[in-house]
């Protein structure tokens, strides 16, 4: 499987490009500010792109998506509870003083539905309390539970995602975590919103705030 991240400032916001090494289909996770970047690594990679998949709405993960539908002219996927969030980029981004493209219609909500990638498939968990469309993207090799987690801003090596913005809730967020990303296994690697990767396993077993979740 081919994994590329990109980030850059002001939000270092990692975004990815998650690619099939036979076919060369690939998919985009989360263009943000640095939706430049990922553009050129499809393009040094010879990749073909298929898909737009946003873990959530939040702005800085939704900054690059006009761009990247422009160049690729492909379907932009979202969980239908984060629409909201989706329709106010614009004025998410004026509340951190930036200008936000207005990004375009979303073409397909997720459901149960599986997404190939060449050889791979996604496979879609809702994990709300970030924010309430909050989604796991699953993806591994087409017909067995994926290796690889791209989990938003649900889970961070050491940390969770914050749930005093708009929408958020903690309880929903511990439960997100302790009952849909945690039973999909200790190896498998987490590849966060933000900072480095790290694996289910880690953080049940170091994670402060798990800890501290677990001890009340």
């Amino acid at each position: 499987m081919i994994i590329e991240t990109q980030a850059v400032g002001p939000f270092f916001k990692n975004g990815f490009v998650v690619g099939c090494e036979r076919t060369h289909e690939a998919v985009l996770i989360d263009p943000g500010d640095e939706v430049e970047d990922l553009m050129a690594t499809v393009r040094q990679l010879r990749l073909e792109v298929t898909h737009i998949l946003l873990t959530h709405a939040h702005v800085d993960h939704v900054t690059g998506v006009a761009a990247a539908k422009e160049a690729f002219g492909v379907p932009v996927w979202l969980h239908e509870a984060d629409l909201p969030l989706y329709e106010f980029a614009e004025q998410q981004g004026r509340l951190y003083g930036l200008t936000v493209r207005r990004p375009p219609p979303v073409d397909r909500f997720y459901d149960t539905s599986l997404i190939r990638v060449g050889d791979y498939e996604v496979r879609v968990h809702h994990t709300p309390g970030h924010c309430p469309g909050g989604v796991c993207l699953q993806i591994g090799a087409a017909g067995v539970p994926g290796p690889e987690l791209f989990v938003g801003d649900t889970l961070f090596a050491g940390s969770i995602g914050r749930t005093d913005l708009p929408g958020g809730d903690y309880e929903t967020l511990m439960r997100s975590i302790a009952e849909v990303l945690f039973p999909l296994g200790d190896d498998r690697v987490v590849h966060p919103g933000h900072g480095p990767d790290t694996t289910i396993g880690r953080e049940r077993t170091t994670n402060p705030f798990v800890l501290d979740y677990r001890g009340r």
